[in-house]
């Protein structure tokens, strides 16, 4: 038996795209977070980026479970003193709905050179419009 060791000119990577609409918000970004990293894949390396690019449309149509819209807080500091600020998840998923949905998926991979091309494969809309018909977009139902 020989094990194959895969190169990065050898990755093919393909297009996704999920609909967001009633979705909970962890239970997508775990899965996107899967896909992004290339878990799903057999010929999955830890140290490659193999995973797949994602479209995600709809994100303004995402739920979150519980009381969490409004007791669960984003905070930002601005790195002076008394430059805390923090928002409650309501008001941001008005503002933005993409930036609740990358915060989330983020969190969740790696946090190195590694991590951040991931992050980069991931497209974010908050309607139902997005502008990569081109890509051929394959369909996931999670």
């Amino acid at each position: 038996m020989k094990t194959t060791i895969i190169k990065e000119k050898d990755i093919k990577k393909d297009w996704y795209i999920i609909d967001a609409t009633g979705k909970t918000l962890g239970r997508l970004a775990s899965k996107v977070a899967h896909i992004l990293m290339g878990k799903h894949k057999v010929n999955y390396v830890q140290h490659l980026d193999v995973g797949d690019y994602i479209v995600v449309i709809n994100a303004d149509k995402i739920v979150l479970t519980g009381k969490k819209l409004s007791k669960k807080i984003y905070y930002k500091h601005s790195g002076y003193p008394g430059g805390l600020k923090e928002k409650v998840y309501k008001e941001l998923m008005k503002e933005k709905p993409e930036f609740v949905f990358k915060k989330a998926v983020k969190g969740m991979l790696r946090k190195n050179k590694l991590g951040r091309k991931m992050f980069k494969k991931l497209k974010v809309y908050s309607g139902s419009k997005h502008p990569h018909q081109a890509q051929n977009l394959k369909i996931i139902d999670i």
